[in-house]
């Protein structure tokens, strides 16, 4: 124990930093690197007009005339970042559309390979555009093959289409059929109608996927009764889906007047983890056009995930989010974040 420690034992900072270290060092298990540091002063006016589903649009603007050179600076600017707090492991979802097409992908190719000796890099495809339109079924597949995380966002058809289910069936078929593990982006807005997460339960069991299927967010399960919130978890358990929390990214949530109980809007670990649901750490979006003040700040996010749930006396535990359960999520070895 260092002098400062032993001067100092209230310095919990210190102490979680240091026992992250001994475990292998900070695993970033969701970021999109590819859109990070597109933010700019006069576009934060824009960015409290606009709901998440019409920013899945928005961002095109900063997508449309990117050059795989551009993609690859912000990637690598954002690697830098991760490397400078200790990042052992990143997993990227990266823009495979009819927008951004394979530029995003092949810059995160490339500063892949620069980066490669310093942190181990995983890249999953973000389906921003869903998978059931014509074009963004093609970008999807293509996308498929080059990650190596299928990735998926079913509200996002569900907006165009009301095919919820229909999304999840193709990219489920797809990670089955290229066998890789799926993260996908469920329960996001914290709405009490929002029952994803059951959902992609029932389809990992139906395909046989249990234990390589990630949940991103998550957080809407909080805004339903305990009945129903400790039926999910049993279903999350019994699959072995593990889920990975982004706190910063939705803790901005607007107000809402729907009656739901008492909860923030964070992923409630102080729940799932004792029922035994192994959770994750991610930073999410970078200074861009969705969260605009996320600098991926590792020990923030970890913070604020402890704070917003009253679950700071686990210092074990949240030690393990910032480590071993991440690379648990990103399909490394316990011991090793540099092996896959």
């Amino acid at each position: 124990m260092s002098e400062m420690r032993k001067n100092n034992p209230w310095n919990f900072k210190e102490l979680i930093l240091d026992e992250i270290k001994k475990n292998g060092g900070w695993i970033n298990a969701h970021v999109h690197a590819d859109r990070a540091f597109t933010i700019h002063p006069q576009k934060l006016a824009d960015y409290k007009k606009y709901s998440l589903e019409q920013k899945w649009d928005l961002v095109d603007d900063v997508k449309k005339n990117a050059s795989v050179d551009e993609y690859y600076r912000r990637i690598s600017q954002a690697l830098e970042l991760m490397i400078s707090q200790g990042v052992t492991a990143v997993c990227s979802n990266i823009d495979i559309d009819p927008i951004a097409e394979d530029r995003a992908i092949k810059g995160a190719i490339k500063a892949r390979e620069v980066y490669k000796d310093k942190i181990t890099i995983i890249y999953s495809n973000q389906v921003i555009k869903g998978v059931i339109e014509k074009q963004a079924r093609y970008w999807f597949d293509r996308g498929a093959e080059l990650v190596d995380i299928i990735g998926g966002l079913p509200e996002r058809d569900k907006r165009d289409y009301d095919k919820y289910e229909e999304h999840l069936d193709i990219i489920f078929q797809t990670a089955k059929k290229l066998k890789k593990r799926l993260h996908i982006h469920a329960d996001q807005f914290n709405r009490i109608e929002d029952k994803g997460t059951e959902m992609i339960c029932n389809k990992t069991e139906e395909y046989g996927l249990q234990g390589r299927v990630s949940i991103i967010h998550a957080l809407s399960i909080a805004a339903h009764n305990k009945a129903y919130r400790e039926k999910v978890y049993k279903k999350l358990r019994n699959t072995d889906i593990s889920v990975i929390a982004c706190p910063t990214a939705w803790i901005d949530s607007k107000r809402k007047e729907e009656l739901q109980p008492f909860h923030n809007s964070v992923t409630p670990i102080d729940e799932m983890i004792p029922a035994g649901i192994t959770v994750a750490l991610g930073t999410d979006n970078i200074a861009d056009f969705m969260v605009p003040f996320c600098d991926a700040d590792l020990w923030y996010d970890l913070k604020l995930l402890a704070i917003a749930n009253r679950y700071v006396t686990e210092i074990d535990e949240l030690v393990k989010i910032a480590t071993v359960n991440g690379r648990k999520v990103l399909g490394l070895k316990p011991d090793d974040p540099g092996s896959s």
